[in-house]
């Protein structure tokens, strides 16, 4: 067997059979591939490398030139393939920083740069009389348009393409407008590019830009010292002016403040200034390979081009068998092949004629079974196939249809390499398992001979089947399935079916307000009002966060252990939590796991080091934190950045919180969890904690911003439940979620009398009640959204419509303290009183009737009938008699009789 080197279009076995090799080329069907940074290692016989799990999204493609003439005829080619390669480059930027003064009192600092990107500035001020560093967020003035609010300490502002070119790139930008008779001290900002997750600070800092003189001694202020240099462009003529204004206060006026003089004196100085920025872009390229044997010498004639850049080299090899072991055929050789280590074979490929790319051409004898490569395109990047060497078959008697290769069906390219059965037929047996369960708690005489116990273990085994099969097909389809998660009908209360998930039956009330901890006495004030609570048919209480806090509201623990809090003390809290237990309402401690603020400082002054029981070094930050110098790893979610981030990777860290989690149990007496700010961390760490304490029930804080469209919310909502869904799914179902998707929705349907917006397109609920109701918590306000923080109220006066929707509807209710004790309480009580009397549950079945400009109507279980909004609305007559139970302004609700 031999190995020839041919130049296109030269020998009788490719002239006659080239004639349309291109056309096949560019037909046939792409498969992904990925590369990784690592030389090259392999064992005996073959090479292996390992795919990079997470590719970045900025895409660049290089143009596609092949360089041969067509096939004359493509009827003996049996095989054709076109894989995609995926690459990382990087790519050096900058990030601009512009002040100046506008007119008199007002000022604009615009943050820019000029890398493509989804950027996004992360910012917040400091106000004059702030302590310390901590963000507070800009006067409602300065906020940009399409600004939104994260918590109360910051403001996230897209940055939009610039009308102005800076030798030849488009320059992003945002632009911040004040005036200097603000007490502003600061205005803090980081840069986030939200495709990748990566951020860029300043010197390992926020970047600051100080607006008071005494701010910019410190040497990482942004500008500090410094006058305005030369802006680019359209602003090259501004070169060195100096930009100054003599402050804010009337002549004559005392600009001291508690007797330090520094404080309001604001003599601005302009500025211009340029970081600079790696970014990794993904860039996109293609490699094609065809396969044509020739019917004179019956070789092999393999053809092989790609639009990669630069010097490409094929590393490759020929195999006898299905194990696909590399061996060196005997020369000859092509052109420019040497020897690696006596285990492979290297070529360089040729450059096109275009200077796009490159190719390379083979004649192989029969007897081997296929070709194997790898691609190089520098000392340390090597391009496989999904982790896999690249295989094309050498013989069209090895049953390969043109399109295929390694074997691979179409389905099962959508999962990785090393996935050996097709997840499409291994689902379909879990839910035909699932299916034949339902049946069989369902049937009629297994309900009436099946134990209690029996029924639950079947639930049971429902839950983790089905949570199981939402996992496998998340891998290949882009949506929630609503087949994967089957809801039993057959649920009788109160069976507990999944530690964390309660019974179904659950009405969850809100124990307190952001003002509740101004009293001192939080605790007992709440205990005078359990019966009231009980008797209005609650079964849940979530509480405020019962740790000494830097924040009163409890949002910025320190000392977990020190459970002596602004609500009250811990001997308060232990009688608290006993009282309710007394009158069978199940209480949720809130706990705050995402972050922890220090004791102590660091070497740098960094406040990263932890004090009391639990006293962690900067090994429990996260590493990417832009704000507290961590040593941890990098963290798995959003950062935080009022307080470190702590890092969940750290076996330490979770062994200690496991630790204080079974205590807060044990020794106060929690029946289960709210959590706070989970987007912070991976949904397995809280898998992890909820599987160490097995709470009763248990639900998250993942709030994030809805879709919107030239500020109008978008209809479909589906990318935003699809993000609180993977949360969920990423515990493994062990947790419930905030149904924010269905507040966001109903804001927008009562507000703007929009109610078809409450039907989605298949004709189901539109938030993630509709996608997995049993882990949905709806509600309509909490102590951020409400209360006196009033981050993102629901419209006023219609509040009842929104109570009216979920306390009808599937998923867990959530009622806010503030509406229980208020004009609403009679109605809301009366809502109450009809969804425990009908035994509305998490699950029940929502059949919507009517989603108009301005009406909504919907039927529960076949029991309750309900409609909100202006239009008219009637529940048919027929078999079921209706009866009008609640009404109010703009709803109805009616119940079976």
């Amino acid at each position: 067997m031999s190995t020839v080197a041919i130049e296109p279009l030269r020998y009788n076995c490719r002239r006659e059979h080239l004639s349309k090799f291109i056309s096949i080329l560019q037909k046939t069907k792409a498969f992904p591939t990925n590369y990784t940074p690592l030389p090259l290692s392999h064992g005996a016989c073959h090479c292996n490398f390992r795919p990079i799990r997470a590719a970045l999204p900025i895409r660049a493609t290089s143009v596609d030139t092949p360089v041969v003439e067509t096939f004359e005829s493509a009827d003996d080619v049996f095989f054709k393939e076109t894989f995609p390669l995926e690459r990382i480059q990087k790519v050096e930027g900058k990030i601009s920083v512009r002040l100046h003064k506008v007119h008199q009192e007002n000022w604009r600092l615009t943050v820019g740069c000029n890398l493509p990107g989804k950027w996004v500035l992360h910012w917040g001020v400091n106000y004059i009389k702030d302590i310390g560093s901590e963000w507070d967020q800009p006067p409602a003035e300065m906020m940009p348009a399409g600004s939104i609010s994260i918590k109360d300490y910051a403001i996230e502002t897209p940055l939009k393409k610039s009308d102005t070119v800076v030798e030849g790139d488009v320059n992003y930008e945002v632009k911040i407008d004040f005036r200097t008779d603000k007490d502003i001290a600061a205005i803090n900002f980081v840069l986030k590019d939200e495709e990748t997750g990566a951020w860029y600070q300043h010197r390992g800092r926020d970047f600051k830009v100080a607006l008071i003189d005494y701010l910019r001694e410190d040497g990482t202020i942004v500008g500090a010292k410094k006058g305005l240099s030369m802006w680019p462009g359209a602003f090259g003529q501004l070169s060195s002016i100096l930009l100054k204004s003599e402050g804010a206060n009337p002549e004559g006026e005392d600009s001291s403040e508690s007797g330090n003089p520094n404080l309001k004196a604001k003599r601005l100085e302009g500025f211009f200034e340029e970081h600079s920025i790696v970014k990794e872009v993904l860039i996109n390229n293609l490699v094609r390979a065809a396969v044509q044997k020739c019917p004179e010498t019956a070789k092999n004639l393999l053809y092989i081009e790609t639009d990669l850049p630069g010097d490409v080299i094929i590393h490759w090899g020929l195999c006898k068998d299905d194990g696909k072991n590399w061996e060196i055929p005997a020369e000859p050789y092509p052109a420019e092949t040497t020897v690696f280590k006596n285990k492979a074979l290297r070529t360089s490929l040729k450059k096109k004629e275009s200077g796009q790319g490159g190719w390379s051409s083979f004649t192989l004898d029969k007897g081997y079974k296929g070709f194997v490569f790898v691609l190089k395109i520098n000392e340390n990047t090597w391009l496989n196939c999904m982790g896999n060497d690249f295989y094309i078959p050498l013989s069209s008697s090895s049953g390969l249809p043109a399109q295929s290769i390694s074997g691979q069906s179409e389905g099962q390219r959508q999962v990785e390499t090393n996935q050996v059965v097709s997840p499409d037929v291994y689902t379909d047996g879990i839910i035909k398992e699932i299916r034949s369960l339902v049946s069989d708690i369902s049937s009629e005489k297994i309900r009436k001979t099946k134990t209690k116990e029996a029924q639950e273990s079947i639930l049971q085994e429902i839950e983790k089947l089905a949570a199981e099969a939402y996992g496998i097909f998340r891998a290949s389809i882009p949506t929630f399935s609503e087949d994967v998660v089957v809801e039993s009908e057959a649920l009788k209360q109160p069976p507990q079916i999944t530690s964390g998930t309660g019974s179904g039956f659950e009405i969850l009330c809100q124990g307190f307000n952001w003002e509740s901890h101004k009293s001192g006495r939080w605790y007992m004030e709440l205990k005078e009002k359990i019966a009231e609570m009980s008797s209005l048919g609650f079964t849940v209480v979530w509480l405020p966060p019962p740790t000494d806090s830097v924040s009163p509201e409890g949002y910025m623990p320190g000392d977990l252990y020190n459970l002596n809090s602004r609500y009250g003390s811990i001997d308060e809290l232990k009688v608290l939590v006993k009282r309710f237990h007394e009158v069978g309402i199940k209480v949720l401690g809130d706990v705050v796991l995402n972050h922890r603020c220090a004791q102590y400082k660091n070497k740098n002054g960094v406040w990263n080091i932890f004090g009391g029981r639990l006293n962690w070094d900067d090994r429990a930050v996260v590493a990417d934190d832009p704000h507290f110098q961590g040593r941890g790893n990098k963290s798995s979610g959003d950062n935080f950045h009022a307080a470190p981030n702590i890092d969940h990777s750290q076996e330490f860290v979770r062994k200690d919180l496991k630790e204080w989690l079974r205590w807060l149990r044990k020794e106060i007496g929690y029946d289960g969890w709210r959590l706070d700010f989970v987007r912070g961390f991976w949904g397995g760490y809280v898998k992890d904690y909820l599987d160490a304490t097995e709470p009763y029930f248990a639900v998250g804080e993942y709030w994030d911003s809805l879709s919107y469209t030239y500020g109008e919310m978008d209809h479909n909502q589906d990318a935003h439940r699809q993000r609180i869904i993977d949360w969920i799914n990423a515990t493994s179902g062990t947790a419930g979620a905030f149904d924010v998707t269905t507040k966001g929705i109903l804001h927008a349907a009562l507000e703007r009398c929009e109610y078809w917006r409450l039907s989605d397109k298949k004709g189901k609920p539109p938030g993630v009640v509709g996608w997995w109701p049993s882990r949905a918590v709806t509600f309509i306000e909490n102590h951020d959204t409400g209360s006196t923080q009033g981050h993102w109220r629901f419209p006023g006066g219609k509040e009842i419509q929104g109570y009216a929707y979920i306390l009808t509807h599937p998923g867990t209710p959530a009622v806010f303290y503030d509406h229980i004790f208020s004009s609403m309480r009679s109605e809301i009580s009366a809502l109450l009183s009809l969804r425990n009397r009908k035994k509305i549950q998490c699950r029940s079945i929502v059949k919507i009737v009517k989603a108009e400009r301005d009406v909504y109507a919907a039927t529960i279980d076949e029991k309750v009938a309900m409609k909100i909004g202006p239009g008219y609305y009637e529940p048919p007559s027929g078999p079921q008699r209706w009866s009008l139970t609640v009404e109010g302004r703009d709803y109805k609700v009616w119940e079976t009789s």
